[in-house]
């Protein structure tokens, strides 16, 4: 198999929100490697979390979701390329860094033995409070009590006070009923705490060993910390100090004096709690509490030089964004006229954009807008520079904002589903383009769709989400003529361009799950026809089909029984090349 550059590196991708007082996990650990100059398409009915998958690489997120956990590594190197000026001042701070970081180091000399004193700690915390399950179970009451609670205050806003007093009075004394059952239950978790409490202080036993234990711990902890570091740690340290400075180095002068010092802390934290600093690894996850982690590569008198590792689940300052959005990742949205000012021309909206992010004078932003409008398709491209959106149709629209999105030329380019507002013929046009042009700026597409028409003409590869997960991931033609997971048949059965002349149009029965609660087996359990026992029970791994292809169903397990797909999709091939017009190589 030919070797591909990996461009974005997603890693156990957990992403959330905050929704009226309740957590909904959007994505559930999304593993899953985008390559260079590949077109990857991202399929799966509407609430799959196709668009915020790719709005969390992008930095679109809303503001009340968030990355629970996860990487995201952006392997750019013209980005990752960090040089630090190396004057007298940063010799200084670098030399008193290594110093301070020589003393953290003799703490991990008494690792072991704090792990043991921290765990010792926990068991005795773990006696006087309430157990995670018996938490959950009362989270969970409470959670479905104050959500049952706001929708029917909400509703009761709704209701008109002149004809619908009756049911306003019913809504006004369930709500009371409602508080009283909240006030209620927290008062009960109060007495179950102190009740366990209690219990744990009157365990004298038990208490007496603690107290034995912790003592021989400390004593021991105390002498191993007094003893000597070696040459080895200290040089490590050294590199430690310097990539500190690489990694602060593109801040202002305030910002990176507080985040020298955060990483100084974090640093102690992590040689404290003995995590293998020497692991690029464990290295990356310190500095990532903190900002980028700068990897030291050589330095001469005046430069340190190194390498930026761009974990993108960690973006925490502003400004970075403004270095990768538009310029590295750009995307183009579903319609056109969400995308432009209609109050501001077309030129000029191109412009600000390459002005912005490539530092050039008007003059040479206007040339660059004009040949970029004659590659998109614009007739009479110096013509219709100063005129507005409205004067433009659907498709020239769309086309404008893929000018835009393309005038950085950035790596990635995220096409979230840009021809579903567009005219059929219109459609395939846009499609022709946005592969075109891949030719000539070498970017890499990630295609958000539903249609898995679209997909047979623009992916290489495709990725199909439900819930939350990729269930699915292979090759376009794997994808389509060798399916395996029942939701990627259901998907390529419901085609309407596939049905049969008076045939009834199939459709997939049911709905997505709630993705307020957990999930519990296979989340398309309750809509698969061929569901096993075993999908309601236990979540099935990602089975390995060939070596490009894999899908996330216990039907791949040795010993389920063989399941032949839907007869609609059994001869697909010839099908899809005549409904889509597609050419065989």
């Amino acid at each position: 198999m030919e070797e591909k550059k990996v461009l974005l590196s997603v890693k156990d991708l957990v992403v959330k929100f905050r929704v009226r007082g309740r957590i909904l996990t959007a994505i559930r650990g999304i593993s899953l490697d985008i390559y260079e100059n590949e077109s990857i398409a991202i399929v799966g009915e509407s609430g799959s979390g196709k668009s915020v998958f790719t709005k969390t690489f992008a930095g679109m997120l809303d503001s009340n979701g968030f990355i629970d956990q996860g990487e995201l590594i952006f392997n750019d190197e013209e980005l990752a390329e960090t040089q630090v000026k190396l004057t007298s001042a940063a010799k200084t701070s670098i030399k008193k860094t290594a110093a301070k970081l020589n003393g953290y180091s003799r703490y991990e000399l008494g690792a072991e033995t704090y792990k043991k004193m921290v765990e010792l700690q926990a068991d005795k915390k773990r006696r006087e409070v309430l157990s995670d399950e018996e938490k959950a179970a009362i989270e969970k009451e409470l959670g479905d009590l104050i959500h049952e609670r706001t929708t029917l205050f909400n509703d009761k806003q709704t209701y008109d006070p002149k004809k619908e007093h009756a049911r306003i009075k019913a809504a006004e004394k369930s709500i009371k009923e409602m508080d009283a059952k909240i006030k209620l239950l927290r008062k009960k978790e109060g007495e179950a705490e102190k009740a366990k409490k209690q219990a744990a202080a009157a365990d004298t036993a038990y208490l007496a060993e603690y107290n034995k234990k912790l003592a021989e711990l400390k004593a021991k902890y105390a002498e191993e910390i007094k003893g000597d570091i070696s040459d080895e740690t200290k040089a490590r340290n050294e590199i430690l100090a310097k990539e500190i400075r690489l990694s602060v180095g593109r801040y202002g002068f305030v910002q990176r004096i507080k985040y020298k010092h955060m990483l100084r802390k974090a640093l102690k934290k992590a040689m404290i709690m003995g995590v293998d600093l020497h692991s690029e690894e464990q290295r990356n996850h310190v500095f990532d509490t903190v900002v980028f982690r700068v990897r030291y590569l050589d330095e001469t008198a005046d430069t340190l030089h190194g390498t930026c590792i761009l974990n993108l689940a960690n973006v925490k300052y502003a400004k970075d964004w403004t270095q990768i959005r538009g310029r590295r990742i750009a995307t183009v949205f579903q319609d056109p006229m969400t995308s432009l000012n209609p109050i501001i021309t077309i030129g000029k909206q191109i412009t600000s954009i390459i002005i912005k992010h490539q530092g050039c004078s008007e003059v040479e932003a206007r040339a660059r807008a004009i040949e970029l409008m004659h590659k998109v398709g614009i007739p009479k491209a110096e013509a219709r520079f100063d005129d507005y959106p409205f004067q433009y149709s659907g498709g020239m629209r769309q086309r404008i904002v893929i000018a835009i999105a393309l005038s950085c030329q950035p790596k990635i380019l995220i096409c979230d589903e840009p021809t579903t507002a567009l005219d059929v013929t219109i459609q395939a046009q846009i499609l022709e383009l946005i592969k075109d042009l891949q030719k000539e700026f070498g970017y890499t597409i990630v295609f958000i769709t539903h249609d898995l028409g679209v997909v047979a003409n623009i992916a290489d590869r495709v990725a199909v989400l439900y819930a939350g997960q990729v269930v699915e991931l292979g090759t376009v033609d794997e994808v389509f003529y060798d399916p395996r997971h029942p939701y990627t048949w259901a998907l390529l059965s419901s085609l309407p361009q596939l049905a049969q002349k008076d045939a009834k149009l199939y459709s997939i029965t049911g709905t997505p799950p709630s993705l307020y609660n957990s999930i519990t087996g296979d989340a398309f359990a309750p809509r698969n026809p061929y569901s096993m026992k075993i999908d309601t029970l236990v979540e099935p791994p990602m089975f390995q089909v060939s070596e490009t292809h894999f899908a996330k169903t216990w039907l791949l397990d040795p010993r389920s029984k063989k399941v032949e797909k839907p007869e609609i999709i059994q001869d697909i091939h010839e099908k899809i090349l005549a409904t889509y017009h597609i050419k065989e190589a």
